[in-house]
């Protein structure tokens, strides 16, 4: 036994099971189980860890959606662990150790780092524990905290990567949210309903406001300075702590945005432009600098049979802000036949919620995009009736319903800003996104050989001929008293056919 213990732990991945379990049980590894019902004092960093990980083992569909997005094998026994700490790291407590097993032998693993209320995930401890999950080859590396990220691949902190450890960052808004989407009555769900009841008391301990978990509550100190800089016409520096701020409380939430509605509508909404998955950093410099020249931030939600993304604007200059979906204009009708198809759009939205509708429309407008031109027309609710003539003349390629709302001296308060914006994006989705739809091509329809027919020198080719109707016109003249052949018939017959298609023609 003591020459095992002077024995180097090793690789954890390919390790068995039984190996691991030695290694506890001498010591090598410590570790502590997780509890649903947790040990610790309540609201404290572990409790809420122990929570996590014994909700993870104990539903399935949860641990599913959140290994899947961790990209870690969602098959095999699973086994969680809090509180561990390794025999040649001794100091170094990981909050969580996740191992997915097969066939007794461990297939894949992840450390988990959490932080609940203000503290935020630190630069050195973050890469302290990289590097053990490369000393032990634990292929993934999980943060937990209340930063926000548009993508699990990005991280609030720029530590240094290391390739063979793979990181991803869960917010505890993000894992509550995807806990909701799961107990809406639709897919995905939970099957099982004791995994059901399960999921809404995690649901009910993550809610509850001394469990260290919230979402985006306010913007940081430095949007209030950089709106007012704005106001005050003042020059604004892309490397100025204040801008890095303000972006930083925008790209933040935007995210809370996406969660927000996710939880109203039962699917998981994204954030966040594609070209920036897993660049975090690069994304808040493009952003300080766009903020710098443009006095504006954009975001983008998309959400699953939407008629389009959702685009959001922040315009620090007139402190309003901006929510807009796009709709491609139908290519087989008038201008007149355009305009007439998205009125009759926004006429379903006032039916279905008019008392809503009533209430946004004075800040609804339809911009217009025709081709050949970058310069869009504007035109409020009000007006569409005038657009035919205004555009007329002029192709149509894009409807675009905006909603703008003024902020006021709002725009620049931390809190109200944040409940302002939430609430307009939910009355915007709510009034307007729903009722909207794509138009689509119409589906070909058959024709007779006839209407293919474009000339008289086609149909004379699908009827053998000139030579031949001629035939037949001779031989109708000819009022012979004989018995026609079955030829002579034939021609006649299609003579006559002949006519009639001329005659219509000619209608």
């Amino acid at each position: 036994m003591a020459e095992f213990t002077q024995k180097k732990i090793g690789k954890l991945i390919g390790m068995k099971k039984s190996e691991f379990n030695e290694l506890a049980t001498n010591k090598r590894i410590f570790l502590r189980r997780p509890r649903l019902i947790p040990v610790y004092k309540l609201g404290d960093e572990m409790a809420l860890t122990s929570v996590l990980l014994s909700s993870l083992k104990l539903i399935k569909e949860f641990r599913q959606a959140v290994f899947s997005e961790a990209k870690m094998l969602t098959g095999g026994a699973v086994y969680c662990y809090t509180e561990v700490e390794f025999d040649e790291y001794r100091g170094a407590r990981i909050d969580g150790l996740i191992l997915i097993v097969k066939s007794g032998v461990i297939r894949d693993a992840a450390i988990v780092e959490v932080k609940n209320k203000k503290s935020e995930l630190e630069k050195d401890q973050i890469e302290r524990y990289q590097q053990i999950a490369k000393a032990y080859s634990i292929p993934k590396f999980i943060t937990i905290s209340n930063q926000f990220v548009s993508d699990s691949t990005q991280s609030p902190i720029n530590a240094k990567n290391i390739k063979s450890v793979d990181r991803h960052h869960f917010s505890w808004t993000y894992l509550l949210t995807i806990a909701h989407v799961l107990l809406f009555k639709k897919e995905p769900k939970i099957e099982d309903k004791d995994q059901i009841a399960l999921m809404k008391e995690v649901v009910n301990y993550l809610e509850w406001d001394k469990s260290g978990v919230f979402g985006v509550t306010q913007m940081k100190a430095g949007w209030v300075d950089v709106v007012e800089k704005v106001v005050a016409r003042a020059k604004l520096k892309a490397s100025d702590e204040n801008v890095n701020d303000a972006v930083l409380s925008w790209q933040q939430q935007e995210r809370d945005m996406s969660l927000v509605l996710s939880r109203e509508l039962g699917v998981l909404v994204s954030s966040g432009e594609a070209k920036y998955k897993g660049k975090l950093e690069v994304r808040l410099k493009d952003d300080c600098k766009f903020l710098v020249e443009n006095e504006k931030l954009h975001s983008v939600l998309r959400i699953r049979g939407a008629v389009s993304d959702i685009r959001v604007s922040a315009l620090f200059d007139n402190r309003t802000v901006e929510m807009m979906v796009s709709l491609k204009a139908p290519n087989d009708k008038t201008t007149k036949g355009q305009i007439g198809w998205i009125k009759r759009q926004l006429s379903v939205c006032s039916k279905r919620n008019d008392s809503l509708f009533d209430r946004l429309e004075n800040n609804i407008y339809l911009e217009v995009l025709v081709r050949n031109s970058h310069i869009s027309e504007k035109f409020s609710i009000s007006e569409i009736d005038t657009a035919s003539e205004r555009l007329k003349g002029r192709v149509i390629r894009e409807f675009r319903v905006v909603y703008v709302k003024d902020f006021g001296k709002q725009f620049s308060s931390p809190r109200k800003f944040v409940d302002i914006i939430e609430a307009m994006l939910k009355d915007y989705y709510r009034g307007v996104v729903q009722h909207l739809t794509k138009w689509e091509v119409a589906a070909p329809k058959m024709v007779s050989p006839c209407d293919q027919a474009e000339d008289d020198e086609d149909f004379d080719a699908y009827n053998g001929g000139s030579d031949v109707l001629a035939l037949g016109a001779n031989i109708n003249s000819s009022k012979a008293n004989t018995e026609p052949d079955s030829e002579s018939v034939y021609l006649s017959e299609h003579s006559l056919q002949t006519d009639s298609v001329n005659e219509e023609k000619d209608d």
